[in-house]
């Protein structure tokens, strides 16, 4: 049997084949799961790849670490899932013999590989992933939110890294799939007030359908000058930076309240110049989020289901396997009206 297949030959460079063998149920290992993979979703760190800016990506690599599928079969050692569940996996591949990994932070190895990156990822119809990685999804999700149970991990892990949220006033900027996310998580954690800025009145609008409190166009007014109409004289005590703009990190760092916590989540194409006055003299903490780990899969699946995290207005555009050169294109000729683009197997 022959599957289709999505690969990344070189920066831009696009390699779509149909005749590729497809993994068989019987030459599964003991905890190997067999999955029908149903929908992918682009990643910005993906977008990052595509322009030869992601700092780590090797060439070439089969795309899509954002996926959902349907059970094929499951090797005789698994016991958590079955044919016909849904499910969907992380992508990362760990060494757990470094000193990271000896204390649960996997997902900081010192060897650690990503698949769609450094690994062969999911852009291919069937797809063999390890039950420890695997998170069983409920009947009723459907496939597109199951494909974004990752980047809602993604936001889990990172509004877990600052001290407590519960009543603090919280800014993320950058209001795409991830800064949506993040700002959703941040009022889950018990976030008293969150502001969202963007320079896209189209991710701004969608944060509003989303329910984040309040919305910045930073295009036409400033941060520093927002910040006293929407937090008064409280001001805001954390901080997400999710756009990867030099110019981003500097505003933050010179409107936050002194002493607080300012959680980098994107990935920059190009380090950014920071002010140390502000970062010593403020006694500001600067953290470092990366991926997540098995429990945050988890809080994503338990809170997606339950409705807190809104994924519905999310998924702005749809294209075949065969297209998703045309995805990739579709989404730099579309940067600000574009949100989370999913790949329909």
């Amino acid at each position: 049997m022959n599957m289709r297949r999505v690969t990344m030959t070189a920066p831009r460079t696009l390699k779509f084949e149909d005749n590729i063998p497809a993994p068989q149920a019987g030459d599964l290992k003991d905890n190997e799961i067999l999955l029908n993979v149903k929908r992918i979703g682009i990643c910005g760190s993906e977008i990052h790849s595509y322009h030869g800016l992601h700092p780590s990506c090797i060439y070439p690599v089969v795309q899509g670490h954002e996926y959902s599928g349907t059970v094929v079969a499951v090797g005789k050692g698994v016991t958590g899932f079955k044919a016909g569940d849904h499910a969907t996996a992380r992508p990362q591949l760990v060494c757990g013999k470094c000193n990271p990994c000896k204390k649960g932070l996997y997902n900081i190895c010192e060897n650690l590989k990503v698949q769609a990156f450094h690994a062969d990822g999911a852009a291919q119809d069937y797809f063999v992933v390890t039950e420890d990685r695997a998170v069983l999804l409920p009947e009723d999700m459907p496939l597109d939110f199951g494909a974004m149970v990752e980047p809602v991990a993604v936001a889990a892990h990172a509004t877990s890294r600052p001290r407590s949220l519960v009543g603090k006033n919280v800014v993320v900027s950058g209001a795409g799939t991830i800064g949506n996310l993040v700002a959703q998580f941040a009022k889950a954690r018990g976030a008293k007030k969150v502001l969202i800025t963007d320079i896209s009145d189209l991710r701004l609008q969608k944060a509003r359908e989303c329910g984040i409190d309040c919305t910045l166009n930073v295009r036409e007014k400033s941060l520093k000058d927002a910040i006293p109409e929407i937090f008064g004289e409280e001001g805001y005590q954390t901080a997400f930076e999710v756009s990867g703009v030099e110019s981003s990190i500097q505003s933050l760092m010179a409107t936050i309240e002194k002493g607080s916590d300012i959680v980098i989540v994107a990935v920059f194409a190009h380090n950014p110049v920071i002010n140390m006055e502000h970062l010593g003299e403020h006694e500001l903490n600067l953290i470092g989020t990366l991926m997540y780990r098995h429990e945050d899969y988890l809080t994503a699946v338990r809170e997606i289901h339950k409705g807190t995290i809104n994924l519905e207005p999310l998924v702005t555009d749809r294209f075949s396997l065969q297209d998703y050169d045309k995805a990739y294109e579709y989404i730099e000729a579309n940067k600000e009206n574009s949100m989370k683009v999913m790949i329909e197997l």
